[in-house]
This record gives C-alpha cells, structure tokens and sequence, in this order.
C-alpha cells in the first residue's frame, strides 16, 4: 500500500474506532455486521452501510482484507447482521472478483459516497441469510 494510501488508512480507522463507531452502535437502526474476534472469540460489531436483496445482504468494505471485521470473516464466515433493528444470521463470503465501484452504485448512497471518498482498497462483501 503506498504511503499516502496507510497513512490515509490509519488516521480514518483511528477516527471510527473512537469516535463514529461507538457512537453510530448506539443507533437503534443502524445496520451492523457482528463478527466473531479472531483472536478474542468475542462478539464484534461494526456499523455498515449496506443493502439486503433478497435472502443476500451486501456490503462493501473500504479496506478490503486490512479490514478487522474482514479479517474476522476469513477465520471464521459465520456472522451476524442487524438490518431495521432486527438480527439475522448468516454466512459472508468475500469477493474479490465482484467489481466493487459498481456494486456501491447499488448501496446506500451516503454510505457509498463515503466508502468511495475514504476507502484505498474496496472489497465486496455478500452475506447469505439463513434465517429469511
């Protein structure tokens, strides 16, 4: 990654790892995804702009595989996701052969324009629902 691109990459993740995260979980219908630690084996929510389709939920991750929750899905796909206030479980699956400038134009717009603004590295992130 080069230089401009890490440091873009820590200052943005300093920020919403103290300040918009926490404050956006709090939300009671902000969608997030609920991985499991990797190391910790704890539960991990993240706040997500997303769009369920379907028995499909998509996302797209600005940091690709330096993403935590990526990383968490690599060990273990199995997750979480809270979308208008209610949990549905399922499996994630990372696609990087999916054009992920493309998928954004299909997300919420906000959320896209952000991920496009701040991301270095885009990911395509589905999750198949089990539960409907």
């Amino acid at each position: 990654m080069p230089r401009h691109h890490e440091l873009k990459f820590r200052i943005v993740t300093s920020l919403q790892r103290r300040i918009g995260n926490p404050v956006m979980k709090l939300l009671p219908f902000q969608t997030l995804l609920e991985t499991t630690g990797r190391k910790s084996g704890l539960p991990r929510r993240t706040p997500v702009g997303g769009r369920r389709v379907g028995h499909e939920f998509w996302i797209v991750s600005e940091y690709g595989e330096k993403s935590q929750y990526v990383r968490n899905i690599k060990t273990d796909p199995r997750v979480r996701v809270r979308v208008k206030g209610r949990w549905h479980e399922g499996t994630a699956h990372l696609l990087a052969r999916d054009d992920a400038r493309e998928r954004l134009r299909s997300l919420p717009r906000l959320n896209s324009a952000a991920v496009r603004a701040v991301g270095t590295n885009l990911l395509t992130v589905r999750v198949d629902l089990t539960d409907g």
